[in-house]
């Protein structure tokens, strides 16, 4: 079992040599969903986006944020107010693979699997590369116990409601 392929979802590091450092790992079937909330550089609001994975995929099928500005998608869907947010749901655009700079300033959080991991875990500012990726589990092994390690030893737990919850 350990050298059949199965779905993830990969988090790699990217480095200035041109490499890659896995760095997270969770299982990632069709129709997995985890979440990126952070605080927006300009607008100071917290901003939550939710993916999905799709056929070797992932989507991005909702958006969630507090105020227009810089950065506001222009999706042509209909938006309605939640709670103060406004959301946009059922947008299904592929963004695989999805980089993300996790600055410290805006505090990136993930939610996966009712679980929130703060993604300054891994350093100031690192280049992250999310994907969705068929491999066998030796492959992995290494990389799946880190998110966790790296909640269980946090001094300052993010409760994964806040992450993709609509209230503050």
């Amino acid at each position: 079992m350990l050298g059949w392929p199965r779905s993830w979802l990969v988090v790699d590091e990217l480095t200035g040599r041109g490499e890659s450092v896995q760095r997270y790992v969770f299982p990632g079937g069709e129709g997995t969903r985890f979440s990126l909330r952070w605080q927006h550089s300009v607008e100071r609001e917290d901003w939550i986006e939710t993916f999905e994975l799709s056929a070797n995929a992932i989507d991005v099928v909702g958006s969630r944020f507090k105020t227009f500005g810089a950065g506001v998608p222009d999706t042509g869907t209909v938006s309605h107010l939640e709670h103060g947010w406004v959301v946009l749901d059922n947008l299904h655009r592929s963004v695989d693979p999805l980089l993300v700079q996790a600055a410290s300033r805006e505090h990136y959080r993930m939610g996966y699997g009712g679980t929130c991991f703060d993604l300054q875990a891994l350093g100031a500012a690192p280049l992250l590369r999310f994907q969705s990726r068929r491999l066998p589990t030796v492959a992995v092994l290494t990389s799946l116990w880190r998110p966790w390690w790296h909640w269980l030893t946090s001094e300052t737990r993010v409760e994964c409601r806040a992450v993709t919850e609509t209230t503050t």
